[in-house]
Formats: structure tokens, sequence, C-alpha cells
């Protein structure tokens, strides 16, 4: 289940225009280098998590897959978004450090 703070901070991202979803836009976001961090669902198939993570260690971007893509869904206000990725260096910075405290520990992936 994910934080109402950090479901909040996703949403106002969403507002501002900082925040790709969807793996086609995501996956453009990587290969243009303008992502400062990817968020894939726990739930999103295997491929998509394993393309996602190599991508993200490629282009030396911070991934995270945790949620389920209905959490990511209802906080972005889309439905069916299993990747996220933040465009912007603030919000991705205190997304980044929500979701280190959420964890507990760095559950980045790919590094």
């Amino acid at each position: 289940m994910m934080d109402r703070k950090l479901a909040s901070m996703l949403g106002m991202c969403q507002k501002a225009g900082r925040l790709c979803s969807g793996e086609t836009a995501c996956e453009k976001a990587l290969q243009n280098q303008t992502a400062r961090l990817v968020i894939v669902a726990a739930d999103a198939s295997g491929n998509t998590t394993k393309k996602f993570v190599n991508k993200s260690f490629y282009y030396k971007v911070p991934c995270y897959t945790l949620f389920d893509r209905d959490d990511l869904s209802n906080a972005i206000g889309r439905s069916n978004r299993a990747t996220i990725a933040v465009t912007d260096d603030g919000f991705a910075g205190r997304i980044e450090e929500m979701l280190k405290s959420i964890a507990g520990t760095d559950k980045r992936d790919g590094e």
C-alpha cells in the first residue's frame, strides 16, 4: 500500500507535467535522458521489469520496483499504469527520499 504523502507527490508531479507514464513514454524518457527516476510496479510482467531495470542501469537512473499497478495508477489519476518516470530533478529527489523511508532501505534495482 502506498503512503498518502508519496501518492500526493506523484499526483502533483503528474499535474505539473513532470511525469511520464506507460511503457512507451517511460522508455522514450530514458532514451532521451530526461528521466530522473523510474518506478516499476511489483506486479508488472517479468519482461517489463527486466527491461526497465536494465535500461535504468544503462542510463544510470534510479529504478524502484515497488507497489502494484493499481496503487501507481490511482496516485497519478490514470488507469492501468505499470511504469512511471519522473523527469524533474526536484520531484525525483524528494520522491526518492520518500521511497527510501517507506522501504526502510535502499531498494534500488540494477545497481
